[in-house]
């Protein structure tokens, strides 16, 4: 949901003060009197929402042009015949120029022929409530919903046409759904605030807030105008003072900053005084919408600019590397002295085994074994040689093979514009990929599709049918915030779990990104501390072995530096077996824990080697190659 449809949300409050009763914030109606029942406002112009249909985006921002993509797209919309997609395309200029009834008749006459058209169905939903037809609208939200029921902004049009007819309850569950899908939509959560408050659900209004603040959020400060009046209705005065402070601090510039600071005066009155202050604050759009073509650079001056910017990143996520190349030549892992035999090898811990702290100086790291591409699961402990720093351990306290352990799996297909035409085989690469990993019964995946924000298209489950579909659902349109996607999936990977469990992130992209809000150094730190194993799969084809690209340096990077690798394929023909090697790499997962010679807690790179042989034959390890030692908790995983 673009910034500017939360903004236009109408809030008017009333407030009564006095010296024994609380400050009363209430929703009006348009002609100013008290609503009953918290109920939308009456005045359609001064409460209409912007019903833009189009996630993550203004027609302004893109020049009016409806050809472009959004950030997320049916695949049923690809199949529309070009006829078709001529009537939608007038149909959405029309809306552009706030020509609802001409947009009507392209959008109908494209339905008539084509309808499964689920953007068309979304438009026409949007010509009909501009048009004041709220009924009609949310007819054609919900068609669009039974079409296809992971796009974020159909929900969330459903959730705007249900807040028009004061169907709250429905208004919530449909935006809530919307974030669901799409949880780093931090406006999604600003409209379920509102539609909380709407609902007179006080104290999931101000949940809901916390949750907006708890992250970067810039244009999202009315959250906090709601939660002031949440914070009303629940009888705290302090709570609502605070609220409104906070939205000034944040958007002091807001066309509502003038109110807040009315409120807060009353406020203040209320306490020096017996008698009673009345005035109607009423929330006011802002005026900060972008003009066409404002922002606008040739495409390929954009391609430029964002790599330009990856390369900024590359350098500040490689430099970590740097540590790992001393002037002279390493030890060799297999011929230097086995670690010391240590007597507590088997005895059970109530401590993580991966973590670095600074009372007991441990480190534990992840590697996976294979023998010419298939996995090797029957490793022990004398067959691994271990330096750490270019020393032998002081001691090894555990060894244990992985591969046994349940899997906690996140699958990030990157679903920009640029792998369109490869997209299809490598939905199906990626569906056989999850049948081939997941055969424990309890282990659990979700799949997440990246384009200019994340689409969440199935949570964690044990279904090979709900994750084959959910794969098939996605369709390639838009930008690519891949270290967005990367962190978020790798913070629900680390959740708490009550036994051990392996986290693997495996993502499959051609490493371009133009709309994350993480860098690319951000995204491998989130995973080392959620110690996430990330393994990435190049979707780019062209790649020669003399050079990589930009985008898979920074896949290299995100995987060496989490303790996975990168899968060059090199073709389409190639991706499956290279998905197949990966399936074999995950399930030769072994975890050794152990004490580092001469460890000091003073932040220095310490470099990590392993090797492994069977019977004299050299074994292929993947590792991660070092960690910092820190003296405050840090995954060497």
């Amino acid at each position: 949901m673009a910034p500017h449809a939360a903004r236009r949300a109408f809030l008017i409050v009333v407030l009564t003060a006095s010296s024994c009763a609380l400050a009363q914030m209430q929703p009006t109606a348009g002609n100013g009197a008290t609503a009953q029942g918290s109920t939308f406002p009456a005045d359609e112009e001064q409460g209409r929402f912007d019903y833009w249909f189009l996630s993550d985006r203004n027609w302004a921002d893109h020049q009016g042009k409806p050809e472009e993509p959004g950030d997320a797209v049916s695949k049923l919309d690809l199949m529309a015949p070009g006829k078709v997609r001529a009537e939608y395309n007038k149909g959405l200029v029309e809306l552009s120029r706030k020509n609802f009834t001409d947009a009507v008749a392209h959008l109908e006459k494209a339905l008539a022929i084509y309808p499964k058209y689920v953007s068309a169905h979304n438009a026409l939903g949007t010509a009909y409530m501009n048009l004041g037809q709220k009924e009609k609208a949310r007819a054609e939200f919900k068609t669009a919903l039974a079409l296809d029921d992971h796009l974020p902004n159909t929900y969330t049009n459903l959730s705007r046409a249900c807040l028009s007819l004061e169907d709250y309850p429905a208004a919530v569950q449909f935006i809530a759904k919307a974030s669901s899908i799409s949880p780093l939509n931090l406006q999604l959560r600003v409209l379920l605030a509102y539609a909380e408050l709407m609902n007179k659900d006080y104290l999931a209004v101000i949940a809901t807030a916390e949750q907006v603040h708890g992250q970067k959020h810039e244009q999202a400060a009315v959250v906090h105008y709601f939660a002031a009046a949440a914070q009303q209705a629940e009888h705290n005065l302090e709570g609502m003072q605070e609220e409104l402070q906070q939205f000034l601090q944040e958007d002091p510039g807001s066309a509502n900053a003038s109110q807040a600071r009315e409120f807060l005066a009353k406020i203040d009155a209320s306490r020096k005084n017996s008698g009673t202050a009345q005035t109607t604050i009423s929330y006011t759009p802002d005026s900060s919408e972008p003009t066409a073509g404002s922002g606008s650079l040739p495409s390929a001056a954009r391609r430029a600019m964002a790599q330009f910017e990856l390369q900024r990143q590359l350098e500040a996520a490689e430099c970590d590397n740097c540590a790992m190349s001393p002037s002279e030549p390493d030890a060799d892992p297999v011929t230097a002295p086995a670690p010391p035999p240590h007597s507590s090898l088997s005895r059970p811990r109530s401590t993580s085994p991966w973590t670095l702290r600074s009372t007991v100086d441990e480190v534990g790291v992840f590697f996976a074994v294979t023998d010419g591409g298939r996995a090797v699961s029957d490793l022990s402990l004398s067959d691994v040689k271990l330096l750490d720093d270019r020393k032998a351990p002081a001691a090894v306290l555990g060894f244990r093979n992985e591969g046994a352990l349940p899997l906690r799996l996140g699958l990030v297909i990157d679903t920009s514009a640029s792998v369109t035409s490869r997209f299809g085989f490598e939905q199906d690469a990626a569906a056989e990929f999850l049948q081939q990993v997941l055969t424990g019964k309890k282990d659990l995946a979700f799949v997440t599709g990246v384009a200019n924000s994340i689409l969440m298209v199935q949570d964690f489950t044990a279904s090979q049918n709900d994750l084959s579909a959910a794969i098939h659902k996605l369709a390639p349109a838009g930008g690519t915030a891949l270290w967005d996607a990367v962190a978020f999936a790798a913070e629900k990977l680390g959740q708490p779990e009550a036994t051990p469990v392996a986290r693997i992130l495996v993502v499959v992209s051609d490493g371009e990104d133009n709309s994350s809000s993480v860098q690319l150094k951000q995204a491998i730190e989130t995973a080392q501390r959620q110690q996430v194993t990330v393994y990435t799969v190049s979707s780019r084809y062209e790649t020669t072995d003399s050079w990589l690209k930009l985008g898979d340096r920074a896949l290299q990077a995100l995987a060496q530096q989490t303790g996975g690798t990168i899968f060059l394929p090199g073709s389409l023909g190639h991706l499956r077996h290279s998905l197949s090697e990966l399936q074999q790499v995950i399930r030769s997962r072994y975890l050794i824990s152990y004490k580092p010679a001469q460890f000091t807690s003073d932040g220095r790179y310490r470099s990590i080697e392993i090797a492994a042989q069977k019977s004299g034959h050299k074994l292929h390890v993947y590792s991660r190659k070092g960690y910092y030692a820190s003296a405050s908790a840090s995954s060497a995983n």
